[in-house]
């Protein structure tokens, strides 16, 4: 049986101040009308029913969750009592998920990705899971072809000598590289994106986390999973206890019988104002708007306004972002320290 689980509990710091701790960029419309974890669900639909579709996410975040997947039935919600990244959030959901069916197949999704050819999603998707019925023991994960010399994203390497195949064994993963580095994997032509989505056996999963992980795995398999309410609350009293570390670096760089399928359906992680450039209309000049807003005698700027028109003059590359309480202007040069800013801004006003 496929399910999915749809990681919810991310900050998206890089989409300051839209973006806050008390909404991050999951729950918010940056490239449409619906949310970026609305979009997540829908483009599941036809292939895995809302019934076993799971989120795991903050306690902060639940009543969004609530709120934005009115269909979701609650006890699909896996509640994080504190943030320990992907390895831990992903065994917790895991071991919820064998609960409720102990031969599940996992598809875990982040929740803020972009993917413009959705049928070609559902197909890759499925191919992915017949994969891994037939071939047990195995993990799948979803590289994207790369299109630039990125340093934002980590890489998986496979052998040249597979380009004919689909499913294609994975050499290596390799983490997030310099300029230098990115542009010989793209040159190199065997290199992909790694786009942090993963399919496997329930069991294979738990397996791959005891051998790797195992103290993380070792305390959450004392949860108690007698009812929702019995599950939710002995995670509170031991979540804590587990290390914080990736998914990556704790398990997929480790695990020996990982396969990678080429996800060629337009993915883009949006991951900074920069990637909501990439998928909106522009106007006259290259000028994107969101809300009401006007550029003159300026091209290449991007507005994003809350409850006030904003107007610039004579100014190119330009970013301005009105939240509910602060307006950022930033050259577009400088997107790479909205983050810090960010933190700096927040520790002095």
């Amino acid at each position: 049986m496929l399910c999915a689980l749809i990681m919810a509990g991310g900050k998206g710091e890089r989409f300051w101040p839209l973006s806050t701790e008390n909404k991050p960029k999951q729950f918010l419309s940056l490239l449409g009308n619906e949310t970026m974890l609305q979009m997540t669900v829908n483009r599941l639909k036809g292939l895995i029913p809302i019934e076993r579709i799971f989120v795991v996410t903050a306690k902060a975040y639940e009543v969004l969750v609530k709120e934005q997947l009115s269909q979701l039935p609650y006890e699909n919600i896996i509640i994080e009592p504190v943030g320990k990244n992907t390895a831990p959030s992903i065994i917790l959901s895991a071991f919820y998920i064998k609960s409720i069916c102990n031969d599940a197949v996992i598809a875990v999704f982040p929740s803020d990705h972009q993917i413009t050819e959705e049928e070609k999603f559902r197909n890759i998707l499925k191919e992915s899971y017949d994969f891994i019925l037939s071939n047990k023991g195995a993990t799948i994960t979803i590289g994207v072809k790369p299109t630039r010399a990125e340093t934002g994203y980590g890489y998986i390497r496979y052998n040249k000598m597979n380009t004919d195949k689909k499913i294609i064994k994975v050499e290596s993963f390799i983490e997030k590289p310099n300029l230098k580095r990115a542009e010989l994997f793209l040159e190199a032509g065997n290199y992909l994106w790694n786009a942090g989505m993963y399919i496997w056996n329930v069991n294979t999963l738990l397996s791959l986390a005891k051998k790797y992980l195992y103290d993380t795995y070792n305390i959450l398999k004392g949860l108690d999973f007698k009812s929702y309410e019995h599950f939710k609350e002995s995670c509170n009293k031991i979540y804590m206890k587990v290390n914080s570390i990736s998914v990556d670096f704790g398990i997929m760089e480790k695990a020996k019988n990982v396969f990678v399928i080429i996800g060629d359906f337009g993915w883009d992680d949006v991951g900074s104002w920069n990637s909501v450039e990439r998928y909106s209309e522009k106007s006259n000049g290259n000028n994107i708007f969101k809300g009401k807003g006007m550029a003159i005698d300026g091209d290449n700027n991007l507005i994003v306004s809350k409850d006030k028109p904003i107007v610039i003059l004579g100014m190119d590359n330009i970013l301005v972002v009105e939240s509910s309480d602060i307006i950022l202007i930033a050259h577009k040069d400088s997107l790479d320290k909205i983050k810090e800013v960010k933190n700096k801004v927040i520790n002095n006003v």
